[in-house]
């Protein structure tokens, strides 16, 4: 893997920026956008210059991220599928609530779900003792790796919102919760700065209610 750097620039207050962090926020805030409310919530689509599309939900009450996916076009104009980054997988059955599928789903359910301080993974359904897990970082890679010792469980995983920002991925703001089966990273000062500006466009937008799109919320 080529070595990967960063640019900087200094904003002449003696304060540095990260301009891969300054470059996203850009390309955030010159997308086209609309809103829609629905639900308690407030949902947010995307489309880019270069035809990909984003749709975020956030919770009216607490501003939190619920829910992050991605789509583009194949090199042939087809639409793809929505792929998820935050929220609950597509794929999980329909009309079961999260205890069925906890204690009904044969296979593991790995999920983020992150709070406004931290990414948070959630593994469901892998009942084994906590010492039989190993979480480690691969800087190298850019990833995340989470296994067990009995082989039953291996997942190698990157941080989409790091790679974005061009940012390090720190070994030591990686813990793990073995009680909910829980991988905690704290987000670096960059993405908080980042979600911040982020969370003013959303802000911002007007959303219309959904089965009345003429109608402006209030």
């Amino acid at each position: 893997m080529a070595d990967h750097h960063t640019l900087w620039h200094n904003t002449g207050s003696g304060r540095q920026e990260n301009m891969a962090v300054k470059n996203w926020i850009d390309v955030l805030k010159s997308s086209q956008k609309t809103a829609l409310i629905h639900d308690g919530k407030k949902k947010i689509h995307y489309l880019f210059t270069d035809g990909k599309e984003m749709a975020e939900e956030y919770d009216l009450k607490t501003d939190e991220l619920i829910s992050r996916k991605w789509r583009q076009k194949s090199t042939l104009g087809v639409q793809g599928v929505w792929l998820v980054e935050v929220g609950e997988p597509l794929n999980l059955p329909a009309g079961l609530d999260c205890d069925v599928i906890k204690e009904n789903c044969s296979n593991p359910v790995f999920m983020r779900k992150d709070t406004k301080s931290s990414f948070q993974w959630r593994i469901r359904n892998l009942p084994y003792p906590k010492d039989v897990f190993s979480v480690s970082v691969e800087p190298s890679e850019r990833c995340i790796m989470i296994k067990t010792t009995n082989k039953k469980y291996y997942k190698k995983f990157n941080v989409p919102d790091l790679d974005r920002s061009e940012l390090p991925l720190d070994g030591s703001a990686l813990s793990y919760t073995h009680a909910n089966n829980t991988l905690i990273y704290l987000k670096p000062k960059e993405i908080l700065t980042l979600e911040q500006e982020l969370l003013k466009e959303v802000k911002k937008l007007k959303g219309t209610s959904e089965g009345d799109v003429d109608c402006k919320t209030q």
